[in-house]
C-alpha cells in the first residue's frame, strides 16, 4: 500500500529511456548528464528506503557481506578487454555460483531438485565437489506421498488414476535445515514449490535452473516471442475464468 505522494515504481517503462539513450537514470557514465528521472522512478518516490537500504549495507552484518560479495562477483564475472571499455562476460550462473559460494565461505551447499532433473543435479554436484564444496542434494518427491492426500482431486493429476506423489519442498527445506548447509541451490523445482522451499529454508537461496517445462527450463524465451508465437499472452487469458 504506497501513500498519497507515492508513485508506484515502473522501472520496465525505462526500457524506451535506454533504447533511445543507452542510459537510464540509475545508469549512467556520468551523473550529470543522465537522462532526467521518470515520474515514476523509485528514487525519487521511495528515497528513504534506498537509503535505509544502502545504511544496512554498510553495516556490521551478513546482508552487508553478502551484497559486497555478489559485487565483486559482478566484476569478476566480467573479462577486461585491454583498451576498450566494452565488457565481456566470461563465467556462466554455475561460476557465478561457484564464486560466490567461496567468497562468502560457505562449504556445505545443499541442492533442491526436481525428479526430472536428476542427471543435471548429478552433474552439478560432482562440480561442486571438484570445487571443494559439500554438496547434498535432496529430490522434490522425497516421501512419495500421493496426491490425493493434499485433497487434489483424481481428474487434475497428470496421469489421473494413476499413484502420483506430490512434491514436497517444506520436508527438502528442513531436511537441508537439518543437514546445516549454508547455500541452498534449486535445480527446477515447480512454480510454488520453489516458494515455499525458499521459504522454509534456513540458509539463504538462489535458483540455477527455473522450471519450464515447454522451453526446456529457459522461461526468458517466451519475453523474446511476445511480439509473434507468445503474443497470445497479452491478449488471452492463462486460465479462462480466473482473471485477477
Amino acid at each position: 500500500m504506497t501513500s498519497g505522494d507515492e508513485t508506484p515504481p515502473s522501472c520496465s517503462k525505462c526500457s524506451a529511456v535506454w533504447q533511445k539513450c543507452g542510459a537510464t537514470n540509475c545508469w549512467s557514465g556520468n551523473p550529470d548528464t543522465a537522462p532526467p528521472k521518470p515520474g515514476n522512478c523509485p528514487s525519487a518516490s521511495y528515497e528513504e528506503i534506498i537509503g535505509a537500504a544502502f545504511t544496512d549495507y554498510l553495516a556490521d552484518s551478513e546482508d552487508a557481506r553478502m551484497a559486497l560479495v555478489a559485487a565483486r562477483v559482478e566484476g569478476l564475472c566480467y573479462q577486461p578487454v585491454p583498451g576498450s571499455d566494452a565488457v565481456n562476460a566470461r563465467w556462466t550462473r554455475v561460476e557465478d555460483t561457484i564464486a560466490f559460494a567461496g567468497l562468502m565461505g560457505y562449504r556445505k551447499i545443499g541442492i533442491a531438485t526436481c525428479i526430472g532433473l536428476l542427471e543435471e543435479t548429478d552433474r552439478l554436484a560432482a562440480i561442486l565437489t571438484a570445487q571443494g564444496f559439500e554438496p547434498h542434494s535432496v529430490c522434490c518427491k522425497a516421501g512419495s506421498i500421493d496426491k490425493n492426500r493434499l485433497g487434489l482431486k483424481e481428474e487434475d493429476k497428470v496421469r489421473p488414476g494413476t499413484f502420483e506423489p506430490a512434491c514436497n519442498p517444506i520436508a527438502q527445506a528442513r531436511i537441508c535445515n537439518r543437514l546445516g548447509t549454508e547455500l541452498n541451490i534449486i535445480v527446477g523445482l515447480c512454480i510454488g514449490h520453489d516458494i515455499l522451499f525458499s521459504k522454509h529454508s534456513r540458509a539463504p537461496v538462489t535458483t540455477l535452473v527455473v522450471k519450464d517445462r515447454v522451453t526446456g527450463h529457459d522461461p526468458v524465451k517466451v519475453l523474446y516471442g511476445q511480439n509473434f508465437y507468445y503474443k497470445r499472452l497479452q491478449k488471452q487469458p492463462v486460465l479462462p475464468g480466473h482473471e485477477g
